[in-house]
């Protein structure tokens, strides 16, 4: 199928809706490509995430094996599964579940999330979707760590970016990779007017 096609150009947006983050740099993709093998345990190479999402020169067309793996990604069986699904809903697919936009916070609000077995963490956003880790109990986050995050949603797994814990550098993290968050709540910063 063309790389151009409105089917493909709904199920890129749907992927970067799901992860989080728009693909626009190479650590994007390779962050897509460790995400891709941490859900469903397929290998997507970032070069072909990058041929397709246009970021560098490749073949029109896209592999139905590509495509295939995408969509499961999403959740679907395959790329025909995917299609009866956007035919069906206009193209549209909305979060069924709780979730927090990123965007809808304001600098020093909270955001607490909980997985199995009993990780527990608050994260207080700083703004430019960047996080602080302000609370953890039983979780290899800890207190001081910070990362970016674009969307939190009820029952998937939470894809951090840019993960700094101490001197080490940056790092792509999954938080509930097996059964996503099971608790999600947001705190107001308590220092902001009414």
């Amino acid at each position: 199928m063309q790389k151009t096609s409105p089917e493909i150009s709904e199920l890129k947006q749907q992927i970067e809706e799901s992860v989080g983050r728009k693909m626009k740099t190479s650590s994007d993709f390779f962050f897509l490509s460790g995400a891709i093998w941490e859900r469903i345990h397929e290998n997507l190479s970032t070069s072909t995430l990058k041929r397709l999402w246009g970021y560098v020169d490749g073949p029109d067309k896209t592999r139905d094996s590509t495509l295939d793996i995408l969509s499961h990604f999403l959740g679907f069986s395959n790329w025909d599964s995917f299609i009866n699904h956007i035919s069906q809903n206009n193209g549209s697919d909305q979060v069924q579940t709780e979730y927090i936009k990123t965007d809808g916070l304001s600098v020093g609000d909270l955001v607490s999330v909980s997985w199995k077995p009993n990780r527990r963490c608050t994260f207080r956003y700083l703004g430019d979707y960047k996080f602080i880790v302000e609370q953890a109990e039983n979780s290899k986050l800890k207190v001081g760590n910070t990362f970016q995050c674009g969307l939190f949603i009820l029952g998937e797994p939470l894809y951090l970016n840019d993960l700094v814990q101490g001197d080490n550098p940056p790092v792509a993290f999954v938080v509930g990779n097996k059964d996503g968050l099971c608790e999600l709540g947001k705190g107001i910063n308590p220092l902001s007017e009414d």
